[in-house]
């Protein structure tokens, strides 16, 4: 499944429809563990998880298609962003649907898929030895920690107790 996210795939229609392909099994998994796990509705978890899917189509094609050196994350945070931004006539629509996708269901579909691409690969992680175990571990671990201060520091300057 790994060759659906291939960096190197253009443009194409063939690109696109491994992307839509992957996203729709993506988005399945997903609807399906935010109604077992959280009881949301299953239409609107279609259509947050459409619009979740559609933003990163968009984000994925314009970060292959326009001349500038900008990752895709970057464009589809903006878009994102921008059409859940308050006054904007899509902000309504789009925080109620997405609102409705549990970030828990997401990151539990994509640790799966992680996992399955370590294991399709098992003999490039073996080699990579304990060591690269240990700088992952250290480096998730102070990504939490940094991410915990980052939190703490804003909710004292805005007041929150801690």
């Amino acid at each position: 499944m790994s060759e659906f996210i291939d960096e190197s795939i253009d443009v194409s229609t063939h690109g696109i429809l491994n992307w839509i392909l992957l996203l729709t099994i993506f988005s399945v998994i997903t609807v399906i563990g935010n109604y077992v796990g959280y009881k949301h509705p299953i239409y609107d978890s279609l259509v947050g998880m459409g619009i979740l899917s559609l933003i990163t189509l968009v984000g994925v094609w314009l970060e292959r298609k326009l001349p500038l050196d900008i990752s895709s994350i970057i464009y589809i945070s903006l878009i994102g962003i921008f059409i859940a931004f308050p006054g904007v006539p899509t902000s309504d629509t789009v925080l109620y649907y997405v609102s409705k996708i549990e970030l828990l269901s997401i990151v539990t579909v994509f640790l799966a898929y992680v996992g399955i691409g370590i294991g399709k690969s098992w003999d490039d992680f073996k080699a990579l030895g304990l060591k690269a175990v240990i700088v992952a571990m250290l480096v998730i671990a102070s990504t939490y920690l940094g991410s915990a201060v980052v939190a703490h520091v804003i909710l004292l300057l805005t007041g929150v107790p801690a």
